[in-house]
């Protein structure tokens, strides 16, 4: 079995990692896990992105057009069911981590999420089950907006879709960065390989979504295009149940918000107590190399770290004072390896909170700027129109190009400079990104003055629309950045038996993104709102409306959003009891270098050293 020693979440001395073939079996290096089962894991990730990117990204044309909801209800709609997508990550992180395992959790809820597109698809072929077809752009408040219970029966549907994704994509990204050994050195490395590679089949399952599958939708019908989305998904489930035979699976552990509970209720608990000034005095800790906490996951080679007691949320390390009652529990005392972790878990919570604004922008360009296309030329040839929705496949077709140039040649000149396996550092990947994806907005804003100023004018001239292509150019450069930043920083935090559950907070911070985007606008539209007229985004209409100035707000947010995450990330690293490990000498035939952590900052934990 591959098993390697190191103490668990309560500070137990327990195997590493422990993986199990289909039936449960010892995996065998050579037949289970590397790349050729990780393929079948980007399989179903390319084939699940796939369906569900078609309808959600031309979701908002059938909300306005076929249930006949407002703009903003429509945009809303959208918003809040992504959102719901990404929140219901946990969810699913949850479950595989504690009863399920990742791989069961997928092939139930991939059913789950193929009920959903099907559903849909009945509900758009069916004319009983939708309103009576009417133009709402000009025809307005004669249209019947969708209710009862054919309003319960898209909701139904679109949510049976979100519980489904949402269970699936943090155990996608797990379970395929479970099947490399952490141990064996030449699979560790292949890790950030994998990560860049997943988000590669992220972006072909976009490219294919938003070209020919919305082609489909446009031209035959959204209940075609749902049907479309729905194949697509029962392909993915295919190829997962295709590499049951090569996976390794990590086997369920129980509970892992246990443990977690357990250090905030003993803490609670001994809230009076003072704490030792010397931290080899507290329950658990290690008297060799100055209390050192055995934690998986601080390098970013995966292969764990030394990480010192430090001196961070020190109210928690009362739940390690041992008290002479004779009553000790372990809801009463636990060990430093637990509250250090625990330590871990709150130290990310601020750079996953700077990447909510991101994923704001991210739900602009789905929503609004869809249909900011939809007001402009979009005739390409005399017989082809350009759908708006396809815009958003401009930056996927050039990341196609992107991911693996950065992959190939980017990496390995960076890791000369920096020594680290990954180029530059995960923090420092995500900072990148997080400064690019202002300029989106800047780009979006300066478009949207113009084809407004055009559209308004006696000649009531009409924008081409490819004007809006260099903002979604702009945000796939830098989502290229901090997406994938932002999951290889989390997994590699991850200690044993959380990996899906810390996965699938990267997706919460999709969640929050697209939730902020449904408050933005109504409290926008709330404040910019007078006795003459409606807000900036009140209306149906872009000409009367003013986005420019929403899309203005966005890129002041997004600088500002930035300059808190440089702050966080130094503050994430600056720790003055990690002690770096000296870089391994040249001969060293596994390549390991050290790994930065902090944007600006260059203190590390090093993995080479460990007793």
């Amino acid at each position: 079995m591959d098993v390697e020693t190191r103490q668990n979440f309560k500070g137990e001395s327990i195997p590493l990692e422990v993986s199990v073939d289909w039936r449960g079996r010892a995996c065998k290096p050579n037949r289970h896990g590397g790349m050729r089962a990780a393929v079948f894991v980007l399989g179903i990730q390319a084939f699940e992105i796939m369906a569900i990117a078609a309808v959600g990204n031309n979701l908002i044309t059938y909300v306005f057009n076929d249930m006949h909801f407002s703009l903003a209800k429509s945009a809303n709609v959208v918003t809040n069911f992504i959102g719901t997508v990404f929140l219901l990550s946990l969810v699913g992180g949850f479950l595989s981590d504690s009863y399920l395992g990742s791989f069961w959790t997928m092939l139930i809820f991939g059913f789950v999420e193929l009920s959903g597109f099907i559903l849909l698809s009945v509900q758009a072929h069916l004319p009983q089950l939708r309103p009576p077809k009417c133009n709402i752009a000009t025809e307005g408040q004669n249209c019947i907006e969708a209710k009862g219970i054919k309003a319960l029966i898209f909701f139904v549907a679109l949510y049976l879709v979100a519980l489904g994704s949402g269970c699936l994509k943090p155990n996608m990204i797990s379970h395929g960065a479970d099947q490399f050994r952490k141990e064996d050195p030449q699979q560790s490395r292949k890790l950030s390989t994998y990560f860049n590679a997943a988000y590669f089949s992220f972006c072909v399952g976009e490219l294919i979504a938003l070209t020919v599958l919305v082609w489909v939708q446009t031209r035959s019908g959204m209940d075609v295009g749902f049907g479309v989305s729905a194949a697509a998904m029962a392909m993915g489930l295919i190829s997962l149940i295709s590499g049951t035979l090569v996976y390794r699976n990590k086997p369920p552990q129980g509970s892992i918000l246990t443990p977690i509970a357990q250090v905030f209720v003993a803490a609670i608990t001994k809230r009076k107590q003072v704490c030792p000034s010397n931290a080899q005095m507290l329950h658990g800790s290690r008297n060799n190399a100055a209390n050192r906490v055995f934690a998986s996951g601080i390098d970013s080679s995966s292969h764990g770290g030394n990480l010192l007691h430090n001196e961070k949320f020190r109210f928690l390390d009362k739940a390690c004072i041992k008290l002479q009652d004779g009553k000790e529990t372990p809801w009463r005392l636990c060990t430093v390896a637990q509250v250090e972790q625990v330590k871990i878990i709150l130290s990310v919570i601020p750079i996953f909170a700077c990447t909510i604004i991101f994923n704001t922008i991210l739900a602009q360009l789905q929503t609004f700027s869809v249909q900011q296309g939809s007001a402009m030329n979009t005739q390409l040839t005399s017989n082809f129109q350009i759908p708006p929705a396809s815009l958003q496949s401009i930056p996927y077709i050039m990341l196609i190009f992107l991911v693996p140039l950065y992959e190939t040649i980017f990496v390995p000149l960076a890791r000369k400079v920096t020594g680290t396996n990954s180029g530059i550092s995960p923090l420092q990947r995500i900072g990148v990104g997080l400064f690019i994806v202002t300029f989106s907005m800047v780009s979006a804003a300066l478009v949207e003055t113009k084809r407004r100023e055009m559209a308004t004018s006696p000649s009531k001239e009409t924008l081409s629309i490819f004007w809006i292509a260099p903002q979604f150019l702009i945000f796939g450069l830098s989502e290229m950045f901090t997406a994938v930043g932002l999951i290889e920083f989390f997994y590699t935090q991850s200690m044993a038996g959380m990996q899906s559950f810390l996965t699938a907070m990267t997706y919460c911070s999709y969640s929050f993104g697209f939730f902020l985007s449904s408050l933005l606008v109504s409290v926008v539209n709330s404040i910019t709102s007078n006795s003459k007229g409606g807000g900036w985004l009140s209306d149906n209409d872009l000409n009367k409306d003013r986005l420019d100035l929403f899309y203005w707000l966005l890129a002041g947010l997004s600088l500002l959003n930035f300059f808190n995450y440089l702050f966080w990330s130094r503050w994430y690293s600056h720790n003055p009891s990690l002690t770096p490990t000296p870089p391994p000498p040249p001969h060293d035939s596994q390549g390991e270098g050290e790994s930065h952590y902090s944007f600006t900052s260059s203190k590390h934990v090093g993995a080479d050293n460990i007793p």
